[in-house]
């Protein structure tokens, strides 16, 4: 079982829950989750490519899982410190600030039988608390222009900064270098793509790849599968299962 939401109180935030069960691979997608797994609270950081489910153990899970770009605010910590990590929240924040936001969710549990307005909760009181470090206004633009397919170099040059300063202000709000967000953000297109039938050459032109030998080559580099195998066993979601990460894809 898997469902999701946009979150009514967190800009550009999915609420989402989820019971154990299956295999399958978790795909990266750019964003960052606070999870709920069976009365813990963890962090789900960037991934640069699949991970296999039940990484994190569990039978019931909930989660947020923050746009690119906007949880190092919430979080306290550069991106790139949890590239490709699953960390208990207690690796991050005080063992007490930390049992203080686990009763606050179970107090949603107890009262609704749901984690996720819980995690709501605690993820706009800490964006109230971190107002004076607010995201980097940069971030939003340059997610953006990846998304429409500008290069690397003509990002850096719209936003009035060079492409190494771009690199270093990329890691620390997404994890990764701008061109990794790029690839990861095509692949997420040509994903959706890929799931509501498009022919494969075609999902090929539309996402931005050279020809449909590249879009092959990509979702082999960063999803670890073939075009092939996923649109055969995608259910189009991720099944978030035991193994959070941001989108919902499972290969």
């Amino acid at each position: 079982m898997y469902e999701e939401a946009p979150s009514a109180v967190v800009p550009g935030a999915v609420l989402w829950r989820a019971t154990a069960g299956g295999g399958g691979m978790v795909l990266p997608d750019g964003c960052m989750d606070l999870l709920w797994a069976d009365g813990r609270l963890l962090v789900a950081g960037p991934d640069t490519g699949p991970h296999p489910a039940g990484e994190v153990p569990g039978g019931a899970f909930a989660g947020i899982r923050l746009a690119p770009g906007t949880a190092p605010a919430l979080l306290g910590v550069p991106a790139h410190v949890l590239r490709d990590r699953r960390v208990e929240l207690t690796g991050l924040w005080p063992a007490r600030e930390v049992r203080r936001l686990t009763g606050l969710v179970e107090g949603y549990v107890e009262e609704y039988g749901d984690a996720r307005a819980g995690l709501e909760a605690l993820a706009r009181t800490r964006a109230a608390g971190a107002a004076a470090t607010s995201p980097d206004p940069l971030v939003a633009e340059v997610v953006a222009r990846l998304r429409a397919g500008e290069a690397v170099a003509a990002i850096a040059r719209a936003v009035g900064v060079g492409e190494r300063q771009l690199h270093r202000r990329s890691l620390d709000a997404f994890g990764y270098g701008p061109r990794t967000l790029g690839r990861i953000l095509r692949l997420r297109r040509a994903l959706a793509l890929a799931r509501a039938g498009l022919p494969y050459a075609e999902v090929a032109c539309v996402a931005g790849y050279a020809d449909q030998a590249h879009l092959a080559r990509e979702v082999r580099a960063l999803a670890g599968t073939t075009l092939r195998a996923y649109a055969a066993g995608a259910e189009g979601a991720k099944s978030e299962t035991p193994e959070p990460s941001g989108s919902r894809t499972t290969a």
